[in-house]
C-alpha cells in the first residue's frame, strides 16, 4: 500500500501562501502595538484581515482546497486574532476597552474549539466553521479596528461607544459560537459512541 504525499504545488499554493502571509503580518503587527503606532497597527491588521478572505476565495475558485490549508488557516486566525487581544490588553490605563475576562473569553474559545476540531476530524468528521463562526471572526475583526481607531483619536466621543458595543457584540457571539461547537462536538460524539 502507497501513501500520497502532497507535491510542492499542493502545499506551497496561492491560498497557504496568503495564510503564511497572515502569519508574518500578525507577528508584525504585534511589534507595532508594543510601539503604539495605531494607523500603521489599523493598515497591518486590515491587510492580515483581508489575506483570511483571500485565501479562501482562491481555494474555492481554483479548487485548491488541501489538508495543509485546512489546518494552517484557522492557525493563522487565531494567531492574529488572540495575539492581537493579547497585546492590545497591555495598552496602558485600559485605553484599548479589553479587560483580561474579555480576552480570557476569546483565546479559551478558540482553543478549545481548536482542540475538538482536531479532536473530532481525527474520526473523519467535517467539523469547520459555520455561519456564526464567521460571524464571530467579522465582529472580532470590526472589535479591532474600533479599538485602533479609538487608540489614535482618544477624544472622539462616538467612537468610545462603539468601540464598547463592537467589543461586547464580539464577545456575546464568542461565546454562543463556542456553546455552538460544544453542542455540535456533543451530539457529534454521543453518535459516535451509539
Amino acid at each position: 500500500m502507497s501513501t500520497m504525499t502532497p507535491t510542492r504545488s499542493q502545499v506551497f499554493n496561492l491560498p497557504n501562501q496568503l495564510t503564511a502571509a497572515r502569519v508574518v503580518l500578525a507577528i508584525i503587527l504585534f511589534g507595532l502595538i508594543s510601539l503604539e503606532w495605531w494607523w500603521f497597527c489599523l493598515a497591518v491588521f486590515a491587510l492580515a484581515a483581508l489575506t483570511d478572505w483571500l485565501d479562501g476565495y482562491f481555494a474555492r475558485l481554483h479548487n485548491l482546497t488541501s489538508s495543509l490549508g485546512r489546518s494552517f488557516d484557522p492557525l493563522a486566525d487565531k494567531v492574529l486574532i488572540c495575539g492581537t487581544y493579547i497585546f492590545l490588553l497591555n495598552v496602558s490605563e485600559g485605553r484599548s476597552g479589553l479587560t483580561p475576562w474579555m480576552v480570557t473569553l476569546v483565546v479559551a474559545r478558540e482553543l478549545i474549539v481548536t482542540s475538538l476540531r482536531t479532536y473530532l476530524e481525527t474520526f473523519g468528521s467535517r467539523f469547520g466553521a459555520d455561519w456564526l463562526g464567521k460571524l464571530k471572526m467579522g465582529l472580532q475583526c470590526a472589535a479591532v479596528i474600533a479599538i485602533f481607531v479609538m487608540l489614535q483619536n482618544p477624544k472622539w466621543l462616538v467612537g468610545e461607544w462603539l468601540r464598547d458595543g463592537l467589543i461586547y457584540a464580539m464577545l456575546l457571539v464568542t461565546l454562543l459560537s463556542g456553546l455552538q461547537y460544544l453542542w455540535r462536538a456533543a451530539l457529534l460524539i454521543k453518535t459516535d459512541a451509539a
